[in-house]
């Protein structure tokens, strides 16, 4: 029986894919109402809050990204890891910078003129 261990994602990677998400650690961190370096320390140590922000963050579960920490080595069932108290709701919807619009306006010359037989109708 050869099963291959999943490794955990590497800490850039993590932080690549947050980036891609348009968030940060930092950002994450101050939205859960935590110091904007706290959330970092979740790439060196189990934590499974901060496992469970940054999850949110990505729309995967946790034991996508540290499966080391999900699964038993010996016999990799999957074990159940809760935090303290539940996540606020705040903390669940991914925080996701608004990107700048890039429609551009019509030129002036592109805009639809009424007609005067248009400009007298009265509107119904």
């Amino acid at each position: 029986m050869n099963i291959k261990k999943k490794k955990d994602w590497h800490s850039a990677d993590i932080i690549s894919a947050l980036h891609k998400r348009g968030t940060s650690m930092a950002a994450l961190s101050r939205a859960a109402g935590l110091s904007s370096s706290t959330l970092a320390n979740v790439l060196y140590r189990p934590w499974p809050k901060g496992e469970w922000i940054i999850a949110n963050a990505l729309d995967i579960h946790p034991a996508r990204i540290w499966p080391s920490r999900y699964f038993d080595a010996a016999t990799l069932l999957p074990v159940e890891r809760k935090t303290r108290r539940p996540l606020p709701k705040a903390l669940c919807q991914p925080v996701v910078k608004p990107k700048k619009s890039s429609v551009k306006k019509a030129p002036a010359s592109c805009k639809k003129t009424p007609s005067p037989s248009q400009e007298n109708e009265p509107l119904a």
